[in-house]
C-alpha cells in the first residue's frame, strides 16, 4: 500500500521563484538560475514510498536530498508539485492542519541530537507528546516504552551529557517512537556517530523496523549505508532523481556513468542477500520419518545433511549423514532424536558476508526463514560463490577500464 506519493517537485530558493520556474522550464540549468539570485534546491521530483518501507534517499553534498526531506513535513514549502500522504495533497493544507500532521503523522531525527540537556532522558523522550498536550502520566509511560524500544531501559532518569553520542541518538529516536507517527523523517541521522556506533545504530534500525514496520524515509551520502538499511533508493544528482531501485537493482544495473561510478567500488557481499541466492529445498524430512528414509532422500540428492519441517514447513532444524547412519544399526524408529535443533538459521536480508561466516563453521546448507520460522529456501557455498562470481561478471566494464588505465 502507498503511503507517500511524491509528483513533479520542485523547490526554489529567492526571492521570485517563479522566475527561476520559468528558466528551469526553458531548460536553463543551475549556473545559470543561480545568477538571476535564485537556486534550485529540488527539480521536477517524483517517487513514492510505500507502507512500512524503509526508502533512503541519497547522494553527495549539495544533490538536493536534504531539502527534499524538508519539503515532505514543508519545513521547506514547495515552490511546485504535490505531496500525497495517505491520498492528501498536504501541500494544501492550511496552518491548523499542518500542526496537526506535523504532530501526529510525520516525526523527524535529525542528525544533531537536538536533546535538552536540562531535561532527563525521560522528559526528553516525551516532548513531542508534551508538544501535543498528552497529559504526564501517559508521556512518562511512552516515552519509558520507547526508551526500551531502543534499548535504553534504566537510563530514564539520567541527563543527556551522562550518556555516550550512540545513546543520544537512541534518546532521539525514542522520541520519534513515543509520538508514535506512521511517518520517520531521518536526516543523516547517524554521520554524526564514530563508525562502530553506526554501525550498531544501522542495525538497531533494521531491527526496530521488522518488528514496527514503520515508514521511514531516510537521509545519507553515504553509499554503506543506503545499502544496509534501505528497501529501496533514491539516488540523487543536482536536485534530479538520478535513479530508483532496490540495492541490487542499482548496482547491478547502475542507469548512468555517474551511478557506476557512485558503486563500482562497493563490496557485493555486503550487498547481495539470502534472498538473492537461495535455492528451494528439494528434499525435507519430517520428525517422524525413518532414518532409512531420510537417507535414501538424502542419496537422491547427494547431500550431507538434511532440513527437518513439521508439516507446515516450519524448520526444527537438520539430520547428518552419520547421524542417520548410526540410527540405522542402533534400529532406531524415527529421526526425532538426531535433530540438531540448533543449527543455525538465515533471514532473508542476511548479507553474503554474514553468510560466509557463518558457512566457515557449519559446513552444511543453511536454511532461509521467515519470522514465523517456515522454511522458505536453502543456500548453499555452490551458490553463494556463482553470485559473487556473476556479480563480478556483471559489474560495468567501462569504469574498470577507467581505472586499469589510470
Amino acid at each position: 500500500m502507498q503511503k507517500i506519493k511524491v509528483e513533479h517537485l520542485t523547490k526554489v530558493f529567492g526571492p521570485h521563484p517563479e522566475q527561476a520556474l520559468r528558466l528551469l522550464d526553458a531548460g536553463r540549468d543551475n549556473a545559470h538560475i543561480r545568477k538571476t539570485g535564485h537556486a534550485v534546491g529540488i527539480a521536477d521530483v517524483s517517487f513514492d514510498v510505500g507502507e512500512g518501507e524503509l526508502l533512503v534517499i541519497m547522494g553527495l553534498s549539495g544533490s538536493g536530498k536534504s531539502t527534499l526531506l524538508r519539503c515532505l513535513n514543508l519545513l521547506n514549502v514547495p515552490s511546485r508539485g504535490s505531496i500525497f500522504v495517505d491520498g492528501e495533497d498536504v501541500t494544501r493544507y492550511d496552518r491548523e492542519r499542518l500542526l496537526d500532521f506535523r504532530r501526529r503523522k510525520i516525526s523527524m531525527v535529525f542528525q544533531h541530537f537536538a536533546l535538552f540537556p536540562h531535561r532527563s532522558v525521560a522528559d526528553n523522550a516525551a516532548y513531542g507528546l508534551e508538544v501535543q498536550d498528552v497529559a504526564p502520566d501517559e508521556r512518562r509511560a511512552r516515552a519509558v516504552e520507547a526508551l526500551e524500544l531502543v534499548g535504553l531501559k534504566g537510563w530514564e532518569d539520567a541527563r543527556p551529557d551522562q550518556l555516550s553520542g550512540g545513546m543520544q541518538q537512541r534518546v532521539g529516536l525514542a522520541r520519534a517512537l513515543a509520538v508514535k507517527s506512521d511517518i520517520l523523517l531521518m536526516d543523516e541521522a547517524f554521520s554524526a556517530l564514530d563508525p562502530l556506533i553506526r554501525r550498531d545504530m544501522q542495525q538497531e534500525l533494521a531491527s526496530l523496523q521488522r518488528r514496527m514496520r514503520k515508514t521511514i524515509v531516510f537521509i545519507t551520502h553515504d553509499l554503506d549505508e543506503a545499502l544496509q538499511i534501505g528497501d529501496r533508493i533514491v539516488l540523487m544528482k543536482d536536485g534530479r532523481v538520478v535513479q530508483i531501485g532496490t540495492p541490487e537493482e542499482i548496482l547491478n544495473r547502475p542507469a548512468d556513468a555517474y551511478v557506476e561510478r557512485f558503486v563500482e567500488n562497493v563490496d557485493m557481499s555486503r550487498v547481495l542477500t539470502a534472498r538473492s541466492v537461495m535455492g528451494r529445498a528439494r528434499e525435507v524430512a519430517h520428525p517422524q520419518d525413518g532414518p532409512r528414509t531420510v537417507l535414501r532422500k538424502m542419496t537422491e540428492g547427494s547431500d550431507t545433511s538434511m532440513l527437518v519441517v513439521e508439516r507446515d514447513h516450519t524448520l526444527v532444524g537438520a539430520v547428518t549423514l552419520d547421524a542417520l547412519d548410526a540410527a540405522v544399526r542402533e534400529g532406531r524408529q524415527n529421526i526425532a532424536g538426531l535433530i540438531l535443533r540448533d543449527a543455525p538459521s538465515l533471514d532473508p536480508d542476511t548479507p553474503l558476508a554474514d553468510i560466509i561466516n557463518l558457512m566457515a563453521g557449519w559446513p552444511y546448507r543453511l536454511p532461509v526463514v521467515d519470522e514465523r520460522r517456515r522454511l522458505l529456501g536453502v543456500v548453499t557455498r555452490p551458490r553463494v560463490i556463482n553470485a559473487l562470481a556473476q556479480s563480478r561478471t556483471d559489474a560495468p566494464a567501462e569504469p574498470a577500464e577507467r581505472s586499469a588505465n589510470a
